[in-house]
């Protein structure tokens, strides 16, 4: 595909097109690197894997307290083959 290269500021900049933009995943804001190869400009997608936050079970027993502790809540009787 075709495309011309803007004057933006001080810099240059190339319009990325919807159809290349949704298969590579990006979107406006998304950060990319930008490298230069012997036989161009390479436009590269950086992928931000998401912090998954681990919890135990000590840390969170942690946190209770009687502001947030819970009665019990009747569940009705047993309709299947429940243990209780």
């Amino acid at each position: 595909m075709k495309t011309k290269v803007q004057k933006w500021g001080n810099s240059l900049g190339v319009r990325i097109p919807r159809a290349f933009a949704v298969q590579s995943q990006i979107r406006a804001g998304s950060a990319v690197d930008i490298s230069v190869e012997k036989d161009g400009i390479r436009v590269k997608p950086i992928r931000v894997k998401p912090v998954r936050r681990r919890y135990s079970l000590a840390d969170l027993l942690r946190k209770v307290d009687s502001r947030n502790r819970h009665r019990e809540v009747a569940t009705g009787a047993p309709v299947g083959r429940e243990i209780w």
